[in-house]
């Protein structure tokens, strides 16, 4: 099994809409997906479970909340219930059950918004553990057991994290779960500024994972190695406007494999960082949405019409193309 983050600290560049058209590609391709919601923002569960399902769920992750004590043979219907235990200093994760999505090789480990309120457990956790801290160190490595459990059960051969846009203690945390981490991008100043960002961000936390926690590490604690390698990536190209010329998107466009270079991965050896530049399918959305399922999937019935179907073909494709290239770097990756 190997995993990948899907993270951008700067926001609105179609991340989760990748990671939701991803997993279901990857499933087709023969591979058992594991998608994992890390976002407090959950819009990839709400991507996958329609408003019914949602209720039902974060009803359930009420009434765990609601209880007083821990079971550790509890199943968690969210990943924000399985940490409860951990956030409320009741105990340490529960289980999380994976979610079949569709049909059998694709499955979901729920977000929920109160994810967000594990933040700052997991802040103060953070300096605790250079010092082999074991709760610190439970706290820090949650996600991380959270997700080898769910992999274990399914037996998963890839998973997909789905991050915020931030460089909090969370993203932290989810981070060091993957093995490796794909940005997407669009071609413009704050992405750019983005990827300065990042890079240097991202280096900081494997060096600080890999020299100050994991040499001391206390026996009995499952911690990830922290690799987090950068894979390359993706283009998500916008609509073109008449304020935004082919010109100006061009002029960042060409700025990109060398500011990733430099800022993210150092290695400018490499022919290319770069694993697909993915058309802007706006006009699929709004049908992907209200028929439920991935826009490559879309059929007259759903209202894909003319050149519509043309387009949904053309999606088909692309991320076919996608999904099969980060399979070939993946297997070139060592964990």
């Amino acid at each position: 099994m190997k995993s990948v983050a899907l993270f951008n600290n700067k926001g609105g560049v179609g991340k989760t809409t990748l990671t939701y058209h991803l997993a279901h590609m990857l499933q087709r391709l023969g591979q058992r997906v594991l998608a994992v919601d890390l976002d407090p923002q959950s819009n990839l569960t709400a991507n996958f479970l329609n408003d019914d399902d949602l209720s039902v769920l974060w009803e359930e992750s009420d009434r765990q909340a609601g209880s007083h004590a821990a079971d550790s043979t509890m199943h968690a219907p969210t990943v924000a219930a399985a940490v409860r235990p951990i956030r409320e200093g009741i105990g340490d994760v529960l289980l999380c059950e994976p979610i079949p999505i569709g049909p059998d090789g694709l499955f979901l480990l729920a977000g929920d918004l109160t994810l967000s309120t594990f933040e700052d457990r997991l802040s103060e956790a953070w300096p605790k553990g250079f010092t082999g801290d074991p709760a610190a160190l439970r706290t820090t490595t949650a996600f991380h057991r959270i997700v080898q459990s769910a992999s274990r059960a399914i037996d998963a051969d890839v998973v997909l994290i789905d991050v915020g846009p931030n460089l909090g203690a969370i993203n932290r945390a989810a981070l060091l779960t993957a093995d490796t981490v794909l940005i997407p991008l669009a071609a413009d100043l704050f992405s750019l500024r983005g990827l300065q960002n990042l890079g240097p961000t991202l280096r900081t936390w494997r060096r600080t994972w890999q020299t100050k926690v994991l040499p001391d590490l206390p026996p009995g604690i499952d911690a990830p190695v922290g690799s987090m390698t950068p894979i390359g990536y993706v283009i998500m190209q916008p609509t073109m406007r008449l304020d935004r010329p082919v010109k100006a998107y061009r002029r960042w466009l060409d700025r990109i494999p060398t500011v990733f270079a430099q800022a993210v991965d150092g290695d400018q050896t490499k022919l290319s960082f770069e694993i697909a530049t993915l058309r802007n399918y706006q006009s699929l959305m709004p049908l992907a949405h209200d028929a439920r399922k991935p826009m490559f999937d879309l059929r007259t019935a759903d209202g894909a019409l003319g050149s519509t179907q043309t387009l949904v073909n053309r999606c088909q494709q692309d991320f076919r193309a996608l999904a099969t290239e980060l399979l070939r770097r993946l297997d070139a990756v060592k964990v």
